[in-house]
């Protein structure tokens, strides 16, 4: 006996081709339910994109601290006392320093065919001594021979020197005896009390080996500074935490050696173009030639420090023109070369060769040479200006610290 077919079987289609799968059927008339938390699959994925709870509330890291304006004060003056009180340590190890960064190009140079590294450091350390040797020894004399020359030439240099400030001086006597006047006060000259002070002979005997011990530290430390300071600094470089510090670290100490090499190259050539035309000029105004080179060597090692040496030089030259002409105007003759001189090196030649890049804020850089010379004497004038250019590479290499890079300029 054959069961009663259901009644939704007369309505499927005949054709196999159009009749819709079992499982296609059951997925369409079953209602549509979100099944992907009861997965497994589903539920490792949810948990692999939602981050942990730790990590997820992460608080930011707290700001830096920053420290007072009275201990920023405090830690500025501990600094300069200890650059002051320490100057005798620290002088011959800048110095030595400078000299062997001045020299490593040429080490490298060297290196190139096949030298080793002491033998280089030798070369070059005997080649600069023999150039500053044989300029010294050309020197010696004229320069003896002037400074015993100035105290007889000094009687001669009163009336020129008597004439040339009379003006002023009879401007100044008339001003304060009308001042005198005015207050009721006598016009007779006051009673000067004149204290005379007595050299001790045995302080140059003191200070002289001192020196003589100061010169061969330098020697001794730029030997070993050219030799044995790639490695020192390759060492130090190792022991940075990460590999971006030392990136930074390499880039900013080959500018250094590159710049300060260059910069030093460059002034050191106008300075000795500076220092050869003056004894032309000086030489063709009358001046004997080695006379003349002395002066002009004078004026290239002054030029060294910007704005204070150049007005050494003017004073010297004033001096040296009042010794060496009998008439007045002659005499203005050398001071005026040199300023003409100078005013062409300093607002056309450097400019011109260094570019830009190596300018510095004439105000920063009176205000560095006050401070390093009043701090190191004429060792500092002479190391406030690579110093400078120093910081200012530094300063431009440093992310962040841009601006007071900029500020130099």
């Amino acid at each position: 006996m054959s069961l009663p077919a259901p009644p939704s079987a007369s309505t499927e289609p005949s054709d196999p081709a159009q009749t819709p799968p079992a499982d296609a059927r059951t997925a369409a008339s079953a209602p549509s339910v979100d099944t992907t938390a009861d997965t497994p699959t589903s539920a490792t994925d949810a948990t692999a994109s939602s981050p942990p709870p730790d990590t997820a509330a992460k608080p930011p890291p707290p700001p830096r601290p920053r420290a007072s304006m009275p201990l920023l004060v405090l830690a500025m003056l501990a600094i300069g006392y200890t650059l002051w009180a320490a100057q005798e340590l620290l002088l011959p190890v800048l110095l030595a320093a400078f000299f062997a960064l001045v020299g490593n190009p040429i080490l490298r140079l060297l290196g190139k065919f096949y030298v080793p590294r002491v033998l280089g450091a030798l070369i070059v350390l005997a080649g600069g001594l023999a150039v500053a040797g044989a300029l010294t020894v050309q020197l010696a004399e004229p320069a003896g021979e002037w400074v015993r020359q100035v105290p007889r030439e000094m009687k001669q240099i009163g009336p020129k020197l008597r004439q040339m400030t009379k003006p002023l001086q009879d401007a100044n006597r008339a001003a304060q005896n009308f001042a005198r006047a005015a207050g009721g006060e006598s016009t007779s000259k006051p009673v000067q009390v004149v204290k005379t002070e007595l050299n001790d002979p045995y302080r140059s005997l003191t200070a002289t080996p001192k020196y003589i011990a100061q010169a061969l530290a330098v020697v001794l430390l730029t030997f070993f500074f050219m030799v044995y300071g790639e490695s020192l600094q390759r060492n130090a470089i190792a022991l940075l935490p990460s590999q971006r510090k030392k990136v930074v670290t390499i880039d900013i100490l080959h500018s250094i050696e590159r710049e300060i090499s260059r910069y030093v190259l460059t002034i050191s050539l106008i300075n000795t173009g500076l220092g050869l035309a003056l004894a032309g000029a000086l030489y063709a105004l009358g001046v004997p030639v080695q006379e003349a080179l002395l002066w002009g060597t004078m004026a290239a090692i002054l030029n060294f420090a910007p704005f204070v040496g150049p007005l050494i030089g003017m004073a010297v030259m004033l001096l040296m023109g009042l010794v060496a002409f009998d008439e007045l105007w002659p005499s203005l003759l050398p001071v005026g070369l040199y300023l003409l001189l100078h005013t062409i090196e300093s607002q056309a030649v450097t400019p011109i060769v260094l570019g830009r890049r190596m300018r510095l804020s004439p105000l920063v850089l009176i205000l560095a040479l006050m401070f390093f010379g009043w701090l190191w004497g004429i060792i500092g004038l002479l190391l406030a200006v690579p110093m400078l250019v120093c910081v200012k590479l530094v300063l431009a290499r440093i992310e962040g610290l841009e601006g007071w890079s900029k500020l130099l300029e």
